[in-house]
């Protein structure tokens, strides 16, 4: 038996404007007699959109506890508003305390940046602004002015406190965690659900994702698509895989990049933070599988500002997760590194 109910709802409203969007629920009745319930949220918050995906054995609405979630992610992290805890830290208030989030990202964010090797950076965020990327403002650069701004960044610079203050080396240092921030979000969403004891869930924002179960309308695993760099949009994945009880995260400079009006000439929007240039590579975008999104969100954008090599001699050693590196070889051609443990999760 299978029965489906729509029911038009008001989104929820975060730093851009909410859109209008239909909840679909879908009553299904196994062999065993158990009903579930297919129930979606989607909407938008962290300057991007969201979907959340979810089963259970009765209709649940979980727009507020979703909505807090968010909010605190903004409150902590979000340098686009002024009075958040990031952007009083980045402006040099050392008194701020910051919450179980802040502390989280932080200190997931020093593991990184050891193992990449520095080429993972949420100090990079002078650069991120004088290139023209962030919140801040856009700077004309040349190689001085580079090498000038290249003292304020470096996460040995920084600290996380006993009493869970910051300390910074410089005033001037500033942190840009939206390299890592969505994949976190995508986690704490995913703890929300487990802690309502929800085990069937797909959550994604922004283009990050976490699974866990199965779709249990169609006793399935979930599927998702990668996309493809040369495609002029998303309806034509370059792979589907199967994803679950893991977190992937995708970064690309294919479709993020600003364009000198007056010389043409594109600078992309990772910033290498060893060199503090944008960084032009043969890699056109990575996708990375990971125990948590907010790990795999990390390291794929530190795989798009580190050399090739590199990254995929981290990957290969890095237990517990799987990449999809695409890049152009010397002969101009796209190429693609995967991981065996990723090309397993192929769906043909």
């Amino acid at each position: 038996m299978k029965i489906t109910l729509l029911i038009m709802m008001d989104l929820l409203k975060f730093r851009v404007p909410a859109i209008s969007g239909i909840v679909v629920l879908t009553l299904f009745l196994n062999s065993c007699g158990d009903v579930f319930v297919e129930n979606r949220h989607t909407g938008a918050a962290l300057g991007t959109t969201y979907s959340i995906l979810f089963y259970d054995t009765e209709e649940l609405n979980l727009e507020k506890e979703i909505d807090s979630v968010f909010a605190a992610m903004n409150h902590s992290m979000s340098t686009y508003i002024p009075d958040s805890d990031i952007s009083k830290i980045n402006r040099g208030d050392s008194t701020v305390v910051v919450d179980e989030m802040f502390q989280d990202v932080f200190q997931l964010s020093k593991e990184i940046n050891a193992r990449t090797e520095g080429y993972f950076d949420p100090t990079v965020g002078v650069l991120v602004n004088s290139w023209g990327f962030g919140p801040g403002q856009q700077i004309e650069l040349d190689s001085a002015r580079v090498d000038s701004l290249l003292n304020f960044v470096g996460f040995g610079k920084v600290r996380l406190n006993e009493d869970n203050t910051i300390s910074k080396m410089n005033p001037s240092i500033i942190f840009d965690f939206n390299a890592i921030a969505k994949g976190y979000a995508v986690d704490r969403l995913g703890a929300l659900l487990d802690a309502k004891g929800i085990d069937n869930y797909l959550v994604e924002v922004g283009g990050e994702l976490v699974a866990k179960g199965v779709n249990k309308i169609k006793n399935k695993d979930f599927v998702v698509g990668i996309d493809d760099p040369q495609a002029n949009d998303r309806s034509t994945p370059i792979a589907k895989i199967k994803l679950t009880n893991k977190g992937l995260a995708s970064s690309g400079n294919y479709r993020h990049f600003r364009e000198d009006a007056s010389t043409g000439v594109k600078y992309v929007h990772t910033v290498d933070p060893i060199t503090g240039y944008t960084k032009n590579s043969n890699v056109l975008g990575v996708t990375i599988l990971g125990p948590t999104c907010a790990e795999a969100d990390a390291y794929a954008t530190a795989f798009m500002a580190m050399d090739l090599e590199k990254s995929t001699s981290l990957i290969i050693d890095r237990e517990g997760f799987e990449a999809l590196i695409l890049y152009i070889d010397g002969k101009g051609d796209v190429k693609q590194f995967v991981t065996k443990g990723f090309e397993k999760l192929y769906v043909k």
